[in-house]
């Protein structure tokens, strides 16, 4: 299967395009763990897959409207 051809089958089925998808993942997965306030922003960062913990919460304050120090916070 080409490249193209998986993107368009992915998208198809989820709904979402292969890396917007990840991403998604990746943040409900650090959702989860901020939620159980067992590691900070960081940390959480990396565990889910982020190089960089800034651009981690950039994505994050995009996705769900808040910052993830917040969230870890609460």
């Amino acid at each position: 299967m080409s490249s193209t051809s998986f993107h368009r089958h992915f998208k198809a089925v989820t709904g979402h395009s292969p890396l917007l998808f990840q991403r998604k993942v990746r943040l409900m997965e650090a959702k989860k763990l901020l939620g159980a306030g067992s590691a900070s922003v960081s940390q959480v960062a990396y565990e889910v897959g982020y190089l960089s913990p800034a651009q981690f919460s950039r994505e994050y304050k995009s996705m769900f409207g808040s910052s993830p120090k917040a969230d870890l916070q609460r």
